[in-house]
Order: C-alpha cells, then structure tokens, then sequence
C-alpha cells in the first residue's frame, strides 16, 4: 500500500510575491537566479528528456558548463572544469544510481549539486545539511507531535522529510556533508536507494518512488567529524570527485564570476582594477597550497588551511567590501591582505611561521609585488 506524502500537492502562488521575494533575497536558489538561462535552455531544448525533467540531459550539461543558444542567448557557466565529470554526473542522474560529488573542501561541491537540482527539477531546495546531530527523522520522516498524542498515527500527523518529497514528486534530493551524518542515519539511505521504497511500519504503509527521483549527496574525507561511508552505502552512489581547478587561469576565472555575482547581491561596486589582486589571491594560495612556487624552483611548506577557492572567493570579497566602504572602491593589496592572513594562519604557531617565511622568501623578491609585500607585512606584525 502507498501514500500520499502530506505537503507535496501544488498549490498556486503568487509570482508578483515570488518575484518581489527573490529581488529581496540575499542569495537567491539557482533556480531563481538563473531563471532566464533555464527558460531559454527549455525553449531551445529538443533533446529527449528522462521522465520529470525539466531539460534534456545535453540542455543540463550546457547550463553546467556554458555556451550559447542558436537565438544568441548565452549561458554562463557554472563550473569551470573539466566537460566529461559534468557529463558523467548528469549521465548518472538519467539511471537509477545516486550521485556523490567527492573532493577537498572548496572544490564546488555544494554548488554544482544545486545547479545540478535546478536544471533537473527545477527546484534545488529538497536539501538535507549532514552534521554531526542530523537525526534519522531528517532523511526518512517525522511527526506532529500534536496531531500524533491526539489522534495517534495517521497521514495528517506524518511530516515528510525533503528525501520522502522527492520520492513522492519524482524530484532531486540533495544530502550536504554526507560523511558529517552519524553512520546509523546515513544507513538509513541504503533502502531508499537500492529498494526506492521508503517504509513507514507505524501506517504499515510505503512511499514508492516515482519516476525522476533521484538523490545527489555531497563529501569529503578532508575535515574533521568525518564519518567513513558503509561499503553498502558507498556501492549505491556513483562517485563523481571534483577536483581542484586545474591551471590558475581556471582559477582567477572561478574567483571573478563568483566575486562579481555576490558583489551584486551585496550592491558592491564592481571591479574596475581588481584582477590583477584576485591573481595574487589566487596565486598565494595555489604556490602554499600545492609546496611550491609556480616556476617550480622554490619548495615550499603548506600551512594547515585548506586554501581553497571558495575561501579566495571570501578573501576577495571581503576586499571588495573594504574598498567600497573604507577606501575608493578600487580593490588593493591593503584591502586582501587581512582576509589572506585570517585564511592561511589557522595554527597561530606553526602557520605563522610557515607564512612569515613565505613572505620574505617569495613576495619579497617577486617583481610588482612590493605593495603587496608591505601590505602583508603591516598585518602580520
């Protein structure tokens, strides 16, 4: 016997309040922010589309990476990386198997599962946060305590989690930080997955899955509060690992769009002369990072940190609110230079040594560098 989860009938709304909504968010859901891109991509889009999705898996692919309409509409890229891992996850959505994008902390994990959502359903909000106090309840169901003392288990008392909606309505769950959920919840997939069936023995009822149900979840194995996947668990999911970017061009690219795209939502001025601070940025943290300098002569020792792009992009637009609100709106070494402190001197004791010695014995001899050599050494000491 099935059943028909509670809340997952459409209901009309109004667009005047969605739009007034959205115009008011901070960050607006992928879907809403690139609604536009979505409905060209449709328009456009005569491809063969797998049951429930919004667009064709080649349609899901180009919104990813970017490209241009035969009409002249471009769509910007979301993930700058290689074609064939973006090809691969969307490839894995069209079956019956889950998809678990794997990589560092930092590597766009959690962005390409919402844009990844967006396109396929249309709706990236179905979304589970793993941490270490995620009870069961979140992944499976739970109840209205109220509803369930006075007139005990029924449909009306049931409260779907976000995963139960998706099975119902043929729609993309997301699962962030999968390996921070205790072991005992995260097992609490494995039927869900193999089975698409999710139980529900207090009705002695079932919710089935409907066609287009499908499960992405996010991991790494880098942080601490890291719980390992169950090998019946891990053999559900087809695993997907993003890597870092791979050249600093792909990078700096990464770090402008992402520094332009909050800017805008944080009505900061936009960056007349800041590209030239965002290599910096990225190139302090690629040279820490990978133990070397970029010409490959100079050996160098990695701070504790992970220095990732997400975390130039928070260096950068940090800048980028310090030269709109306390300098002239040009970004300057000044203005990343704390921002670069804060995320490469985790350890007050080692790191700083680590990032001292860098200093003078790389941004100290690098031609053009003086003013951000002065810069850092002024918040440093």
């Amino acid at each position: 016997m099935t059943v028909t989860v509670p809340g997952t009938e459409s209901t009309d709304t109004s667009g005047a309040a969605e739009a007034a909504g959205a115009a008011e968010a901070l960050r607006p859901h992928a879907e809403v922010a690139f609604a536009a891109e979505l409905s060209a991509l449709a328009a456009a889009d005569d491809r063969p589309r797998p049951a429930r999705w919004r667009l064709s898996p080649w349609a899901v692919a180009t919104y990813l990476l970017g490209g241009t309409l035969p009409d002249g509409t471009v769509i910007t890229p979301k993930y700058v990386g290689p074609r064939r891992i973006v090809e691969v996850a969307v490839t894995t959505l069209a079956t019956d198997r889950a998809l678990l994008l794997l990589g560092v902390p930092g590597t766009a994990k959690t962005w390409v599962s919402e844009h990844l959502a967006a396109a396929v359903s249309g709706d990236s909000t179905l979304l589970v946060q793993g941490t270490a106090g995620t009870p069961e309840e979140a992944i499976r169901y739970g109840w209205n305590y109220a509803q369930l003392l006075a007139h005990g288990p029924s449909r009306d008392a049931l409260v779907p989690s976000p995963v139960m909606r998706a099975m119902a309505d043929g729609m993309t769950a997301r699962v962030e930080e999968l390996t921070r959920v205790p072991a005992d919840v995260q097992d609490t997939l494995i039927t869900i997955l193999s089975e698409k069936t999710l139980p529900i023995p207090e009705l002695g009822e079932e919710v089935q899955a409907v066609r287009g149900f499908n499960l992405i979840a996010t991991a790494n194995d880098r942080d601490r509060g890291v719980n390992e996947l169950s090998s019946a668990l891990r053999r559900r999911f087809n695993t997907v690992v993003l890597p870092l970017p791979a050249t600093p061009e792909d990078e700096v690219d990464i770090v402008s769009r992402r520094v332009a795209q909050i800017g805008r939502s944080l009505e900061l001025p936009e960056l007349p002369e800041g590209v030239e601070e965002i290599r910096r940025v990225v190139t302090v943290f690629r040279e820490l990072r990978d133990g070397v300098t970029g010409d490959g002569r100079t050996k160098l020792k990695s701070p504790s940190g992970t220095l990732s792009t997400a975390e130039a992009i928070s260096v950068v637009t940090g800048g980028l609110a310090l030269a709109a609100h306390f300098g002239d709106g040009v970004l300057r070494s000044g203005d990343v230079a704390a921002g670069i402190l804060g995320a490469v001197v985790r350890d007050p004791a080692a790191d700083r040594v680590i990032w001292q010695e860098y200093l003078e014995t790389v941004v100290r001899e690098r031609d053009g560098w003086k003013d951000f050599y002065r810069a850092c050494r002024e918040v440093t000491a």
